[in-house]
């Protein structure tokens, strides 16, 4: 008897698998495209992440800066005196006015009652503040693109009736 084989046709036994040259070429031109426009973006966020972090540090301060003088008024101490501390979560606090003075030190004055670390790439530059009346102490964001245009400054009032000024630049951030 005669066993009939399967025939195939030749168009199909010569179709290998794969892509064209165009294909390809046309994958890598939409991906340099998505690069070239995402790149950007996220460039853009982490100018924003620094400009928030800028953000809370400057809330961080101004928190502190209140916390401490309802302390110290709660505490009892004189407000017309640019002298005084006050003990806040085990740390003491030295007051001008019954405001943190400010100090440049991230383990005293309104560093230390901000809860500012070192650590996170903040660096007191410039004026280093001090335990006067009207001292100015200025942190910057070491990693931004100008340190100098991306901080925070605090500086201590100047009197007994008056409060810290509290501001912050964030166009270098």
């Amino acid at each position: 008897m005669h066993t009939r084989r399967a025939h195939r046709p030749p168009s199909l036994a010569l179709h290998q698998g794969g892509f064209t040259l165009v294909e390809l070429v046309t994958v890598i031109l939409i991906l340099g495209v998505l690069a070239a426009v995402a790149l950007p973006r996220y460039a853009d966020l982490r100018g924003k992440a620094r400009e928030a972090k800028l953000a809370a540090v400057a809330g961080a301060v101004r928190s502190a800066a209140s916390i401490v003088k309802a302390q110290a008024m709660a505490n009892g101490v004189s407000c017309t005196s640019a002298t005084g501390s006050v003990t806040m979560e085990g740390s003491t606090i030295a007051l001008n006015h019954c405001y943190p003075q400010a100090l440049g030190s991230f383990t005293t004055g309104i560093l230390l009652a901000a809860g500012v670390p070192a650590s996170d790439g903040w660096a007191v530059q410039g004026a280093t503040g001090g335990a006067t009346a009207a001292a100015l102490l200025v942190v910057q964001l070491g990693n931004a693109s100008t340190p100098a245009n991306c901080s925070v400054s605090y500086t201590s009032p100047a009197g007994a009736d008056q409060r810290p000024v509290i501001s912050s630049v964030s166009t270098g951030c």
